[in-house]
């Protein structure tokens, strides 16, 4: 189940032609706080995209548990696939996919690391047996068994079966500052409807542009 009582987000716009937005934050915000009430599963699940040392890129789905103006965070393994590549090369790309609404929105930025403050916030709202299987997954690495991976969450359990469970030190999250906002919305024969915001740094104003679908 989606967790988003702990998403943050700015005042959503008004109902109304969503290509007259001088703001691409707000948009966004009226834009999910609509995918909530319509999408089926995860309506904060976002593909991430990254690059690896040989410039090869990787995409996998991920969580998006907060935004606000300053960007949006996800959590994950330091040391996983995505942690690597984002250490070596901080930027990457998101795409929101709403198939109940037929909107997209795509996200191009720079990405930095959440303070150990935020992480430990978050952390600590998870399940228990979420937190038990951070510390038992060495995530991205081989496993030679789901057997050992279950005696791998038994031991962890046992270790933390009373009191609260701390984050471990290699668990952390990552938050990507926008430069460019892509908003895309289905119309029929594909005529779609598509307006991109551009900023060159976070302090500066957002320009916009209306593209051809």
């Amino acid at each position: 189940m989606t967790d988003t009582t702990s998403i943050k987000h700015p005042t959503p716009l008004t109902s109304g032609d969503f290509t007259a937005a001088e703001e691409p934050f707000a948009l966004f915000a009226e834009w999910f706080a609509e995918a909530v009430k319509s999408e089926p599963n995860d309506p904060n699940a976002m593909a991430l995209a990254t690059v690896d040392s040989d410039g090869l890129p990787d995409v996998r789905m991920v969580l998006m548990k907060g935004y606000d103006a300053d960007g949006f965070v996800f959590y994950s393994h330091i040391a996983s696939q995505k942690g690597r590549e984002l250490a070596a090369n901080p930027k990457a790309a998101l795409l929101f996919h709403w198939k109940s609404l037929r909107r997209q929105v795509r996200i191009r930025g720079n990405v930095s690391p959440v303070t150990d403050e935020e992480a430990d916030a978050y952390f600590a709202t998870r399940p228990k047996q979420a937190q038990i299987g951070a510390w038992a997954s060495k995530q991205s690495q081989p496993l030679e068994s789901r057997f050992a991976f279950e005696q791998a969450i038994a031991l962890v359990a046992a270790r933390y079966v009373l009191g609260e469970v701390p984050r471990p030190q290699g668990w952390s999250g990552w938050r990507i500052t926008p430069q460019r906002f892509e908003f895309w919305h289905d119309r029929p024969y594909r005529l779609h409807d598509r307006i991109e915001f551009r900023r060159d740094a976070p302090a500066h104003a957002w320009s916009k542009v209306r593209l051809y679908p």
